[in-house]
C-alpha cells in the first residue's frame, strides 16, 4: 500500500490532496462550527480510512487516530473515528473503547459525534456489558453525551433475534427513553423517536406498549417519527 501514512502530518497531506476549497467553504457554512475544513468528500475519507485500517496495526491506528483528533480539523476527526470503526478488533481490551469515549467531551458537530458513536456502537455490540458505562451518560448535563446513550444503543433496536443479554439492553434503553421524553430538548426527543422507529420494525409490540404509556409526553414531531412504520397505530 503506497498511501500508508507514517505520521499525522503525512496523513493530513493525503487528506489535503483530496480537498476542495469550495466544498470546504460549504461544509463550514453547513456545520457552523469554527474549525478548519479541507473539503474532502466523505466517500474519499472512507476509502482512505479503510486502506489505513488494513495496512496499520492496532497500535499504529490508535496513535494516528488520536493525533488526527487533536488537530481539530473536520475531516481529520471524521477519519480518526473511521480508523476505529470495525466490527471485530483483536485484542478488544478496551483501548479503542476508551479512546472513543475520551473524545466525547469534544462533541460539537452532528457529523463528528455520529461518526464516533458509530465506531463505539461496534464496541458495545462486541461487549454488551459496556452498557453500564453508557448508563452513566443518561444523567449528564451535556446534551451531546446524553443523546449519545440512545444513539450508541441503536443496534439493539435492529435485532430480529436478540440474545437474553441483548434483550436486556433493549429493555434498559426503553427505560431511558421514558425519562428522555419528559425533556423538551428536541435532540433528545429526536433520539428517542429514531430509536422507537427502528425498533418498531423488529419488536412492534414493545413500541406499542411504550407509546401507550409515554406518547403523551412526546413532541408531535417525535410521535410522528416513532409511528412511521406502525401505520395502524392511532394518532396519540
Amino acid at each position: 500500500m503506497t498511501n500508508l501514512p507514517t505520521s499525522c502530518e503525512e496523513a493530513l497531506d493525503l487528506l489535503r490532496a483530496h480537498g476542495d476549497a469550495e466544498r470546504a467553504k460549504g461544509l463550514a457554512e453547513h456545520h457552523k462550527v469554527p474549525r478548519a475544513y479541507l473539503g474532502v468528500p466523505n466517500g474519499t475519507l472512507g476509502d482512505l480510512a479503510q486502506e489505513w485500517r488494513q495496512g496499520l496495526d492496532l497500535s499504529a491506528r490508535l496513535s494516528l487516530a488520536e493525533a488526527l483528533w487533536q488537530t481539530n480539523i473536520f475531516e481529520a476527526r471524521i477519519t480518526a473515528a473511521k480508523l476505529l470503526t470495525q466490527a471485530r478488533i483483536r485484542p478488544d481490551d478496551g483501548a479503542v473503547w476508551d479512546m472513543l469515549l475520551s473524545w466525547m467531551p469534544d462533541f460539537d458537530s452532528w457529523a463528528i459525534a455520529d461518526q464516533v458513536i458509530t465506531a463505539a456502537q461496534k464496541r458495545l455490540v462486541a461487549d454488551p456489558s459496556r452498557i453500564e458505562t453508557v448508563a452513566e451518560w443518561t444523567t449528564s448535563s451535556d446534551h451531546w453525551i446524553k443523546r449519545a446513550a440512545m444513539i450508541i444503543a441503536l443496534p439493539f433496536a435492529k435485532q430480529n433475534h436478540p440474545t437474553e443479554a441483548e434483550l436486556a439492553v433493549r429493555v434498559r434503553v426503553l427505560g431511558w427513553a421514558a425519562d428522555y421524553v419528559r425533556d423538551a430538548d428536541w435532540t433528545l426527543q429526536k433520539s428517542v423517536a429514531g430509536w422507537l422507529r427502528d425498533l418498531s420494525k423488529h419488536d412492534p409490540e414493545r413500541v406499542e406498549y411504550f407509546l401507550s404509556n409515554h406518547a403523551r409526553h412526546m413532541k408531535p414531531f417525535a410521535r410522528k417519527e416513532a409511528v412511521k412504520f406502525l401505520p395502524q397505530h392511532p394518532a396519540p
